[in-house]
């Protein structure tokens, strides 16, 4: 019982208004430099009201089951790694063995979900959508494994949340090394491809593919992509947090710099979408592979060399 309350307070409300609120952030700062007022503060919640009240519409031919449940796949995906985030920065006791691989594993859910969706609608932009996801997701998980092993190698080879926050507390955030600088930016990066923003979003693609892997979606499985996307917005940002600024602090001065280092994050995903144009889907893997790739491998050496 008690992990069920757990799961629908820090998997679902406090993702869902956390999100919400970085998402109002980023459209209203893009709106004003583009000289916009934006929307107001209630505005991604009342898209996704609105969305949930409209008609679910199928395509012909699609396959029923995969298309529905896609969507759910990576809501619940999130939901428990937002959980796991949240309940191991409040009470580190709570960290259990493998519980990293365990985050790894479901962040990898909403990608494979949207993939999935637009496979099983049988449209051709969706399946467009589909594919350039594919190879976007093959493009940035090995920088973003690369850059995570950095954490494991500073805080003692340990594969424990718990024990990389409870690092960090004892010594300092791994972000201020230079191995943590370097691996920092690598998951940047990559963080900015799996939430599909600008130059990577190149699944979505508006101006292409009218909307990519989800252009059939509608009504209440369109806005469960979108609660996803909003959830993301808070548990991938609060994931770096957590790796390489130790998390978020609730006592003294340490909770303004936690929350200061949680705002520089979503400030520079912000600032990433806002002075890029998006990449072709060739030019993301040739970047990823790469410099982005080569980076992270530095990173590594440079940690196991105690830098």
């Amino acid at each position: 019982m008690e992990m069920i309350l757990y799961f629908i307070l820090f998997g679902f409300i406090v993702s869902t208004l956390v999100g919400a609120l970085i998402s109002w952030i980023d459209r209203k700062v893009t709106a004003r430099l583009q000289y916009r007022v934006g929307p107001p503060l209630l505005q991604p919640i009342i898209d996704l009201v609105k969305l949930f009240g409209k008609e679910l519409l199928i395509p012909k031919g699609a396959s029923k089951i995969t298309f529905l449940s896609s969507p759910i796949i990576g809501l619940v995906g999130i939901a428990i790694v937002s959980t796991l985030l949240c309940m191991i920065n409040i009470w580190p006791e709570k960290t259990f063995f493998g519980d990293l691989i365990v985050v790894i594993y479901f962040l990898i859910l909403p990608s494979l979900s949207i993939i999935l969706g637009g496979i099983a609608s049988k449209n051709p932009l969706a399946s467009i959508g589909s594919s350039r996801e594919i190879k976007l997701v093959l493009a940035y998980e090995l920088p973003f494994i690369l850059a995570i092993i950095v954490p494991i190698l500073k805080s003692g080879l340990t594969i424990q949340i718990g024990q990389i926050i409870g690092y960090q507390a004892a010594n300092q955030a791994i972000a201020w090394s230079l191995s943590g600088v370097l691996s920092f930016i690598v998951i940047l990066l990559c963080i900015q491809a799996k939430l599909g923003l600008v130059p990577f979003d190149i699944a979505e693609a508006e101006t292409e593919l009218a909307g990519g892997a989800v252009i059939e979606y509608s009504g209440p499985a369109l806005a469960i992509f979108k609660l996803m996307k909003l959830m993301m917005l808070f548990v991938l940002p609060f994931f770096m947090s957590i790796m390489f600024l130790g998390g978020l602090n609730f006592t003294g001065v340490g909770a303004v710099k936690s929350l200061l280092g949680f705002l520089l994050i979503i400030v520079l995903i912000i600032v990433i979408r806002n002075t890029n144009p998006r990449l072709r889907v060739d030019q993301a893997l040739r970047f990823f592979w790469g410099p982005v790739t080569i980076l992270s491998i530095i990173a590594v050496i440079l940690a196991t060399r105690g830098l």
